[in-house]
This record gives structure tokens, sequence and C-alpha cells, in this order.
């Protein structure tokens, strides 16, 4: 039965600062080739236009990964149990959870997200429609180690970690973040992760070429922020999106390639930039089932359960932090 008492509403907030993203920028324009780390695109602007790239129709992420989640959410909530801290980094709008909540019946609910003023904004959306829920909210890094001191000792943590998220880490930095995922969740605690799939590559460039250029707009506004916030002259129609599947790697790569030759400023510091040269700013891994299970389990997971929709676009997988700090 829905529990119906007020709960509380608290908002902790351990943003990085602007010195991060200035050194990061500064670091990446200085090295061949150019890259910056995809937690840069996440400021208010971009958030919003993620939000925008999730309702196209070429993008079937989110739509299908939100449909296993309706279906299997009595399902999930059977295994995970109830009046546990649901934790989720990266939770954006929090849309996602709200297919869970009701099921699982958490003690606690603990959004995650670098970009302060979208997650009060939809925090306080999730504490409102849901008045008996406790929500903690915390506005960090959620690539850094982050500490949840305010979690009680011997409560049972799930992980909740949507989106193939995931996908954005190199192969090593994927094994070393499910270790820190399995040191969130704590001592037998639980990961649910969405993972996407390998498949048609034609389905995959559409995915991130949408025709109303939404995924385009969300690459660029990194630009728009380096000049916003770093005191940057970069021109950004100077600059076009490049996205394609690289079947060698298994990964989408998102690119910013200058369109010609260019010099520009970030806060003084000066950066050529070569016709036809790009800065580097996603990959996106694909997986299959397998290759994902044997990645957690290295990790120090045992899988639970696996979800996949019926053309296996798609998966969402259920695991157990068995022994959260092996090394391998």
């Amino acid at each position: 039965m829905t529990r119906t008492t007020a709960a509380a509403y608290r908002f902790h907030n351990n943003h990085p600062g602007e010195d991060d993203f200035y050194r990061e920028v500064i670091a990446a324009f200085s090295k061949q080739p150019r890259c910056i780390p995809p937690k840069y695109f996440y400021d208010d602007a971009g958030s919003q236009l993620f939000e925008a790239i999730c309702r196209q129709p070429e993008y079937y992420l989110t739509r299908t990964e939100t449909k296993l989640l309706a279906d299997y959410a009595d399902e999930i909530a059977s295994l995970t149990g109830s009046g546990c801290y649901l934790i989720e980094p990266g939770s954006g709008n929090c849309g996602k959870v709200r297919h869970l909540l009701d099921s699982m019946q958490p003690a606690a609910y603990v959004p995650m997200d670098i970009s302060c003023d979208h997650l009060q904004q939809s925090a306080h959306c999730i504490a409102s429609d849901y008045p008996w829920l406790h929500v903690q909210a915390v506005c960090t890094d959620i690539t850094s180690a982050t500490e949840l001191p305010f979690i009680p000792g011997g409560v049972q943590r799930v992980v909740f970690y949507p989106g193939s998220s995931i996908g954005n880490f190199e192969p090593r930095d994927a094994l070393a973040y499910l270790r820190e995922l399995g040191q969130l969740a704590g001592a037998d605690g639980g990961l649910l992760i969405g993972v996407d799939l390998q498949k048609n590559t034609a389905v995959l460039d559409a995915a991130y070429n949408d025709a109303r250029g939404v995924t385009a707009d969300f690459n660029l506004n990194l630009l728009r922020r380096i000049n916003r916030e770093l005191d940057g002259d970069i021109p950004v129609n100077a600059f076009r999106h490049h996205a394609f599947y690289n079947e060698t790697e298994s990964r989408i790569e998102m690119h910013l390639v200058s369109e010609c030759e260019l010099l520009v400023h970030v806060n003084g510091h000066r950066f050529r930039f070569e016709a036809g040269e790009s800065i580097h700013t996603e990959n996106s891994y694909k997986y299959s089932v397998s290759s994902f299970r044997d990645l957690a389990e290295r990790a120090g997971f045992r899988s639970e359960a696996v979800w996949t929709d019926a053309a296996e676009l798609f998966s969402l997988h259920l695991l157990r932090a068995i022994d959260s700090g092996r090394v391998q």
C-alpha cells in the first residue's frame, strides 16, 4: 500500500565549480587529439537539450528503456525489496525513476547530478509528487568518488544508473566506474543499470544524427558554454557536429569539427585549429549482454536478472555487489 505521510526534502551542494571546467578545457585544447569529457555537456541549457534529444523519433534508447522499466517494475521490486535507499547518479530530470518508485517503495531517493538548478527543479517535483518519499538531492560530479554520510549504516542501497551512460566511459574506465558504483551500493547492494546493445549501424547513426539537429545543437552547446563561462571567443558556427559508429571499437563517436583554420581564445589562452580538425566530445560504447555481464563480474558484481526488448535494442541489468573492492 502506498504511504501518504509527507517526508523530508534536502539539497546538498557539492558542485565542483568553474575551476575544474576551466582546467579541463585548457588541458583538452592544449593536446592532440583534442578531447573534452562529456560531463561538461550538462549545464542547464545542455540538460534541456538532452531531454529534447530523448524525445526525437530516431533516439530509440530512452523510449525502449522506459518501456522496460514500466513493464518490469514489479519484477524488479520483487528482487530488490522495499525500504532501500535508491541512489541515482546522473539523475537528469528524474523521469525514469518514476516507473520504479511505486513498485519499489524505497525509504529514500537520492538523485545526483552535476547541473544544480536542473537537479533542484527535478528533485522538487519528485518530492511534491511522492509526499511519502524522503528525497536527498546531491549536486556533484558523479565521476568523482562521492560520500553520502546521511545514509544510515546497515540500510540496503540500490544504485539506479539508466540511460546507458556507462557507454560514455572507455572500457578500462567503465570497469573502474562500475567498481565505484559497487562501493556506492555497499556490501550486497544492488545496481540496476541500463546498457545499450550492439545493433545495425544505420540505426545507431540515425540516433545520433537526428533530422531536427537537436543532437548537433547539444554538441555545439559545449562551445557556447566555453564562450559564456570561460571568456571564450570561439565562433560556434565555424564548427559542425559529426557523429558516426566506429565498428572496430563498437562505439559511437561524437566530434566537433572545425570547418576552417581558426585562432581562438579561452580566458587569454590562444589555440589554433586547422580546417577539419576535431574536438572529440563523446564516446558511446555498445555492448552485448554477455560482454557487459563479463565486465560487471570483473568489477565485483554477480548478475541477478537481465531484461531486453523484443528487438534486443537495449538491456536492463540487475546486479548484486559481491566484492566491490576487488581489482583485476
